[in-house]
C-alpha cells in the first residue's frame, strides 16, 4: 500500500463516499476532497499535520431559525445587539436595527405561504484555538461563504472575539435563487470543514480537518442544545441536571462496578482505530523506503504518535474509567472492572 492508499484509508470520513479515479493516475486512489495528489506532496503535507498535532477546525451548525422574527433574533444575537458589525454577502454592514428587521424579512416572506413554518436560515459556527489571528479566520470564512455559497444564497457573517477561541458565525439563507434549499448533511460538513482548513492555510495559518478517529480520539460531540444547557448548569441559572447527563454517568458506574458493557460503538471505534493504526504504519513504512532524509523524519514522527495513541477513548470509557477510579476499581478491557490490589507501601509513607 503505497502513501496516499494508506493516508486515505486512515483518515477517510464515516460516510458512504463516492470514488473517482484518475484514468491516467495510480489505480484505486481516489479524488476526494484533498487526496489523490500524484506526487505525493499533498499526502505528506497533510500526514505531517496530523502526526504533528496541526490545529483542527471547527465547524457546527448551531440552528435553524423559523420565520421572521426568529431569524430577526438570532441576527441581533451574533451582532451583539449593535456592539459587532454584521457583514453581508456584498461586503456592507448591517448598522441599524431595521436593516436587520428586513434582511429578516427578506429571508422568511417567500416562505410565509407554506401551510406550517419552514427554516428561514441555517446558522453555522467556524472556530480556531486561542491565539489564531481572528482576522485571519473572518478572512477564510468570508472566502468559503463566497465560494460555497454567493451564487445562490444569501448570507452574513459575524466575527466575535468574547471568547479565547475567535469564531465566526455564518447566517445561510435556507431557500436558495433556484428554490433548493440549505440543509447541511454530513457531507457537506466535511466539504465545509476542508474548505475552512485550506482558506486558512492558505492564509499561513496551520490548520487541518481531519475526523477524530483519524486522530485516535473517540466520540465525544454533543448537540448545541445539550451544550447550552450544561452552560446554563455550571453559571447557576439551573440547578436541573439534564436527562442525558444523568443517564451518562448512570451507565458509566454501572460499567465500573461491572454491572453493564459499554456501548457497542466504543468497541467498534477501538477496531477502526486499530485498522488506522495499521494504515499510518504502513504509511511510515513507504516514506522509509523512499530513503529520503525528510520522509524518514517524518516517518519517525508518525511512530511517535501511534505510540502516544495506543489506544482509542470514547467518551463513556472516559467516564467509566473517572467512576472507577473514584470507587477504587480498575477497568479491564471493554466490560470488566476489578478492585484495586490494596497497597502494600503502608510502611514507607511519611
Amino acid at each position: 500500500m503505497g502513501l496516499e492508499s494508506a493516508l486515505w484509508e486512515a483518515t477517510r470520513p464515516a460516510f458512504l463516499v463516492r470514488y473517482i479515479h484518475d484514468p491516467n493516475g495510480q489505480p484505486l486512489i481516489p479524488l476526494y476532497a484533498s487526496y489523490g495528489s500524484a506526487s505525493g506532496k499533498t499526502a505528506r503535507a497533510k500526514l505531517a499535520r496530523i502526526v504533528r498535532r496541526a490545529p483542527e477546525v471547527l465547524v457546527k451548525v448551531t440552528g435553524r431559525q423559523k420565520g421572521g422574527r426568529h431569524v430577526k433574533a438570532h441576527l441581533e444575537y451574533i451582532g451583539r445587539n449593535g456592539g459587532v458589525d454584521i457583514e453581508t454577502r456584498d461586503g456592507e454592514i448591517l448598522t441599524s436595527k431595521d436593516d436587520i428587521v428586513e434582511r429578516a424579512a427578506e429571508w422568511s416572506d417567500t416562505l410565509k405561504w407554506r401551510s406550517r413554518p419552514s427554516v428561514s436560515s441555517v446558522s453555522l459556527v467556524f472556530s480556531m484555538p486561542a491565539g489564531t489571528d481572528p482576522d485571519k479566520v473572518l478572512g477564510a470564512v468570508r472566502a468559503l461563504a463566497h465560494a460555497e455559497f454567493s451564487d445562490n444564497h444569501d448570507y452574513v457573517l459575524a466575527l466575535h472575539t468574547d471568547t479565547p477561541r475567535p469564531h465566526v458565525h455564518l447566517a445561510v439563507q435556507a431557500e436558495g435563487l433556484d428554490r433548493t434549499r440549505f440543509n447541511p448533511r454530513p457531507v457537506q460538513l466535511n466539504r465545509l470543514r476542508e474548505r475552512f482548513a485550506r482558506e486558512l492555510r492558505a492564509r499561513g495559518v496551520a490548520a487541518e480537518a481531519t475526523p477524530r478517529r483519524a486522530r485516535g480520539q473517540g466520540v465525544a460531540g454533543s448537540s448545541m442544545a445539550l451544550v447550552k444547557l450544561r452552560a446554563r448548569l455550571r453559571a447557576g441559572s439551573s440547578s436541573q441536571m439534564t436527562d442525558a447527563d444523568r443517564r451518562t454517568n448512570e451507565q458509566a458506574i454501572a460499567v465500573a462496578r461491572s454491572q453493564a458493557a459499554l456501548p457497542a460503538f466504543v468497541a467498534s471505534g477501538t477496531n477502526r482505530w486499530q485498522e488506522i493504526r495499521k494504515a499510518y504504519g504502513k504509511a511510515a513504512s513507504a516514506l522509509d523506503a523512499t530513503g529520503e532524509t525528510a520522509d524518514r523524519d517524518l516517518a519517525s514522527d508518525v511512530r511517535r504518535f501511534l505510540g502516544k495513541h495506543q489506544g482509542m477513548n470514547a467518551t463513556p470509557e472516559v467516564f467509566a474509567a473517572r467512576h472507577a477510579q473514584n470507587l477504587g476499581m480498575k477497568l479491564r478491557g471493554p466490560e470488566k472492572a476489578v478492585p484495586e490490589p490494596p497497597s502494600n507501601d503502608r510502611g514507607r509513607r511519611q
